[in-house]
């Protein structure tokens, strides 16, 4: 009994336990590498051959641009989508 006292005792004493992305350098170098890999998938994009059906796909970056850009486009309308069906906090409790 005396032992698990200790180990909860012990717990309280020590600090919360951190985690690798709560140092802030971590999360700007995760954020950079995943830069980087964009940035050199983008520029891959010159070095295959496309096999296109439509001309537009044969822009440099399209897919890539097509891509940021739809993702982009379907946060703004998941923040508008928000304010139309959001419920009131005690919605549940009713």
């Amino acid at each position: 009994m005396s032992e698990i006292q200790d180990n909860q005792t012990a717990n309280e004493e020590s600090p919360a336990k951190r985690y690798w992305l709560d140092d802030i350098r971590n999360v700007h170098k995760l954020f950079w590498a995943l830069v980087a890999v964009c940035a050199l998938l983008f520029v891959s994009d010159a070095f295959y051959e496309k096999h296109v059906i439509f001309p537009f796909e044969k822009w440099f970056g399209f897919f890539g641009l097509f891509g940021f850009f739809l993702s982009f486009a379907l946060v703004l309308t998941a923040r508008e989508l928000r304010k139309l069906l959001k419920r009131d906090e005690d919605y549940y409790d009713r």
